[in-house]
């Protein structure tokens, strides 16, 4: 980031998926992307997994067994995951192009050369149409672990834009410090959260690490309905036995004080914008600098 503050119009995207259909899910993102880009953002964040199904624990506990409704969701994850890069990847880009600006979402990734292990996955698309990096989820939580498998926390550090640096987390890998502290030090400038945590506490914590990092905190939360599930879900009891709203959104905006700039909002799909003075940026860590003057130097007794 440079030292002269200009604004910068963010958006974060709360909307739910086309529960296991990539392809239909991919191309509401690419409408998502091109209204928020059409709103002025440069920076656009979609949820934790939008693309494109969030194991919530209200009914995925039915998963962990050998059962072939479980063997059939695995199988049907598989098929509406996304390779990356890949022609999926290929089409948000594109929509990242149109939009002229960085766009963040939450996919469920597979490789392609070897099929089995799927990871929940942030990735970053430039400008440029193409996929400037991507984070894998450190350590999926309690029921996630059927679903997916551990990222290798290489790649953590932030990365360098035209608008400052981005970096991100997803859900409660936020709550590792040591994976928070590599953001800190790369001196990242808009962290990206996406999460499946709808809770207040969420706000909370969004609102403590905007304030720890010096910097602005976009958290993205699927708006998530028992009826935007398909008829052929292949856990129907379990389903019928959650809430009529699994996620209900609660998406927010924070400046680098803590201070709640949009949201949060709930009970329906929306689109947040926030406009960023980045001068905020270098006047939060003159005062409070995690990586810098206020780092702790500890020595062995």
């Amino acid at each position: 980031m440079s030292a002269t503050a200009r604004s910068v119009r963010v958006a974060v995207v709360q909307a739910a998926p086309v529960i296991l259909d990539a392809e239909a899910t991919v191309a509401k993102a690419c409408d998502l992307i091109g209204e928020a880009g059409a709103g002025g953002a440069r920076l656009i964040a979609l949820p934790e997994v939008f693309v494109s199904l969030y194991p919530s624990s209200r009914w995925a506990h039915a998963c962990a067994r050998f059962s072939a409704a479980a063997t059939e969701l695995h199988a049907r994850m598989w098929g509406a995951a996304v390779d990356v890069p890949g022609p999926l990847t290929q089409r948000l880009g594109a929509a990242a192009r149109r939009a002229g600006a960085w766009v963040a979402i939450g996919v469920s990734e597979r490789d392609p050369a070897r099929p089995g292990t799927l990871w929940n996955t942030l990735v970053w698309l430039s400008p440029d149409g193409k996929v400037a990096h991507r984070h894998r989820k450190l350590m999926p939580t309690l029921h996630e672990r059927v679903f997916w498998g551990q990222g290798r926390g290489d790649d953590l550090d932030p990365i360098p834009s035209d608008i400052g640096r981005l970096g991100g987390l997803i859900c409660w890998e936020n709550f590792m410090p040591a994976a928070r502290r590599r953001l800190h030090e790369g001196g990242v400038d808009f962290y990206v959260a996406p999460t499946a945590d709808d809770r207040d506490i969420w706000t909370a914590a969004m609102r403590t690490y905007a304030f720890e990092a010096g910097a602005f905190v976009l958290s993205p939360v699927q708006y998530l309905r028992r009826d935007h599930f398909p008829d052929d879900f292949p856990f129907p009891s379990e389903l019928a036995e959650c809430p009529d709203e699994l996620l209900v959104g609660n998406s927010v905006i924070v400046d680098p004080w803590g201070a709640v700039i949009a949201g949060p909002v709930a009970g329906r799909e929306e689109i947040l914008y926030a406009d960023c003075d980045t001068g905020a940026i270098l006047a939060a860590r003159r005062v409070f600098d995690v990586a810098g003057h206020y780092e702790a130097r500890f020595t062995d007794r």
